[in-house]
């Protein structure tokens, strides 16, 4: 069999990367890194992930895995990258099946979504409920959550719940911030998701969403 290739994902974490590979045999290779990164992270925890054991579970040199991931803070870095461009990903999605179809309940079919994303993505939960996230993941997952939220945007202007004004990026924000904590926390406490934790969070959102249609008047 031949190297395996890289998915969509992998130009998130290639341009997190100390150095690009040019070839495709070189991302191909880099793919099966980061994959084995992931499983030493889920099977092993974040303290695990070191060159010298990834190197080692990938069957490549410590050298070559070096030139492009020198250390835990920057195989962290392009693991996060990869996790924030599903989500994105997803989020991009439910825009265009929002555009196509009427949803009667816009908050409920967001949780749901991205809490079976919680739920398939092993290696995320890992990371974020460990404690080795970086300064430099933290604030890529700051700008992670401003893309998410102007997904909220789209939806909602899509779903024709509001006006695109100077205020909706801030309500959106506001929402993304908050069903994000609820999320994350529904995800310590039980690793399918605390169930009424995530309807409490539906209920909490429904009633932002509601006040943010009554604010322009398009209900």
């Amino acid at each position: 069999m031949g190297e395996p290739t890289p998915d969509a994902d992998s130009a998130a974490w290639i341009a997190s990367l100390r150095r690009t590979p040019q070839q495709a045999r070189s991302r191909a290779r880099l793919a099966r890194v980061l994959d084995a990164a992931e499983r030493i992270l889920v099977e092993e925890g974040v303290e695990s992930l070191t060159t010298t054991r990834i190197a080692s579970e990938a069957r490549v040199s410590v050298g070559s895995l070096y030139q492009y991931l020198p250390d835990r803070g920057a195989i962290i870095d392009a693991l996060a990258a990869g996790y924030f461009a599903t989500l994105e990903a997803a989020m991009d999605e439910l825009v265009r099946v929002a555009s196509a179809e009427h949803w009667t309940d816009p908050v409920g079919v967001l949780i749901d979504a991205y809490a079976e994303i919680y739920r398939t993505e092993h290696g995320f939960r890992a990371l974020w409920f460990g404690n080795g996230l970086t300064e430099r993941t933290r604030a890529a997952d700051r700008e992670h959550k401003r893309r998410m939220a102007d997904g909220i945007r789209r939806i909602l202007l899509a779903l024709h719940l509001a006006e695109d004004d100077e205020n909706l990026a801030r309500v959106c924000h506001a929402a993304m911030l908050a069903a994000d904590a609820l999320a994350q926390e529904a995800f310590r406490r039980d690793t399918k998701g605390d169930a009424a934790l995530l309807e409490e969070a539906k209920i909490l959102l429904r009633g932002y969403l509601t006040d943010i249609a009554a604010r322009y008047d398009v209900s």
